[in-house]
């Protein structure tokens, strides 16, 4: 990205937040916000929670609390940074409150959603994907949000590290376990 598309893009996004910010632009701001984020958010947040039913639930609670917020957001990192870090706490949040409610570990909360996954309509994958799928779900939550986001979201360490609030030395390292965990799992079988 070239200094010019760099500051355009900063000059867009400050706008953006600007009408975002301003009652009399915020709700055609926010549609268009949904419009720009709703699919990758949702793909985001379906790999944390697994399922459709309880995706589409976190990407509606993840966008009220955008809508609430917007007036706060300080620019302080970019938008969709900020959007992401969002989405992915209601996430785990999601997820602690159903496995509390089951009283269940995360863990076997996390399981059950992978083996359920045949059942799902909306699964589109194959044997493969439903092994890394099982692969992935073996991870600590961090090395799972890590994997995914690098891994299917090609997400940069760098965001990643705004995102998560962590450093990208240790986003790097979390991969590479990661990585090394879902390759052991894969060729055990």
């Amino acid at each position: 990205m070239g200094l010019n598309t760099k500051v355009t893009y900063l000059n867009t996004e400050s706008e953006f937040i600007s009408r975002l910010q301003n009652p009399s632009t915020k709700e055609a701001a926010f549609r268009e916000l949904l419009q720009r984020y709703k699919e990758r958010l949702y793909w985001h947040i379906r790999k944390i929670v697994i399922r459709h039913e309880d995706a589409d639930d976190v990407l509606q609670n993840t966008f009220i609390k955008v809508h609430r917020s917007i007036d706060k957001f300080k620019g302080e990192s970019q938008l969709f940074s900020w959007l992401y870090r969002i989405a992915t706490n209601e996430s785990i949040t999601h997820l602690n409150k159903n496995a509390k409610r089951l009283q269940i570990s995360n863990e076997e909360h996390q399981n059950r959603a992978i083996n359920n996954l045949t059942a799902d309509v909306y699964f589109e994958g194959d044997a493969i994907q439903l092994k890394l799928q099982q692969a992935i779900a073996t991870l600590p939550q961090k090395q799972q949000l890590v994997f995914n986001m690098r891994y299917f979201e090609d997400i940069k360490y760098k965001d990643m590290a705004e995102i998560l609030d962590t450093s990208e030395g240790a986003l790097k390292a979390s991969y590479h376990i990661a990585a090394k965990k879902i390759e052991a799992f894969l060729s055990s079988d």
